[in-house]
């Protein structure tokens, strides 16, 4: 597909998906969101795709949130909410069944940092800069930000971050638990790929799977998560793929898995 906002590269299971309007620090207009629900809707049926990186062009920025050109023109509330539904983006993340690696260098603000909670992993360079801005312009994060950031850093620091819009480092980032790693600036998308690489050599099913008992089992009951991963566990256990990565650990050998 040619796309006027993103790029879209896929080698050998792992889908890179790069938000590109450097010019503007990657920021989201409509167009962007019509293209990034479009992209992550073929993303959710392709199983040929393992895993997900998602990034953004050039060194300043992952995304520095929404296009404040839009924002000049009154909306109407009705109509503003219905449009968003259509290109709610992030939901449409929420249903690929493929981990989903965010390549986080410079500015990831407002609705960038959003795309970012949606991801399942966050790999953010030292010198970037994460934060939920919205206040500064009389808003709230809409993105689902008042929802992924407690779950992930706590109630109390998600509220200091969300009412003062206050923007974190990388490395305080780390810190909080609001990313899984922080590298050098230049090593940010290496170390991305390198890690989505790791995980498309795992058995494609099993790695599903594995996102689902997790993902799903957070919204769950202890018991009722429990009893989803027994389930997945159990299903599993019928693969192909199963009886070939016990095969290759006794031949001490790499497994070839095929899906099945």
């Amino acid at each position: 597909m040619a796309w006027e906002t993103i790029r879209y590269a896929a080698v050998e299971g792992v889908a890179t998906v790069t938000l590109d309007r450097p010019d503007v620090f990657n920021a989201m207009n409509e167009p962007m969101r019509r293209e990034l629900t479009e992209c992550f809707t073929r993303l959710a049926v392709d199983d040929d795709v393992r895993v997900i990186v998602i990034t953004g062009a050039g060194e300043r920025a992952f995304s520095a949130g929404a296009d404040i050109r839009e924002f000049v023109k009154p909306p109407v509330p009705v109509k503003f909410r219905e449009e968003r539904k259509r290109v709610d983006f992030r939901a449409v993340m929420d249903r690929c069944p493929q981990p989903i690696i965010a390549a986080i260098r410079g500015y990831a603000l407002g609705g960038g940092l959003e795309l970012a909670l949606a991801c399942d992993i966050r790999i953010a360079a030292e010198d970037a800069q994460l934060g939920l801005t919205e206040i500064s312009l009389a808003i709230i994060p809409g993105g689902g930000g008042t929802q992924r950031l407690p779950r992930l850093v706590g109630r109390g620091k998600a509220l200091e971050m969300i009412l003062t819009g206050a923007r974190i480092g990388g490395p305080e980032a780390l810190r909080i638990g609001l990313v899984e790693r922080v590298v050098p600036p230049g090593e940010v998308l290496p170390a991305a790929q390198e890690l989505a690489r790791a995980l498309a050599a795992r058995a494609p099913v099993a790695l599903r799977y594995a996102k689902e008992a997790v993902v799903k089992g957070l919204e769950l009951p202890l018991a009722e998560g429990l009893r989803l991963e027994n389930d997945l566990a159990t299903l599993l256990r019928t693969t192909e793929d199963r009886l070939e990565g016990a095969k290759a650990f006794l031949e001490k050998r790499a497994p070839r898995f095929t899906g099945t």
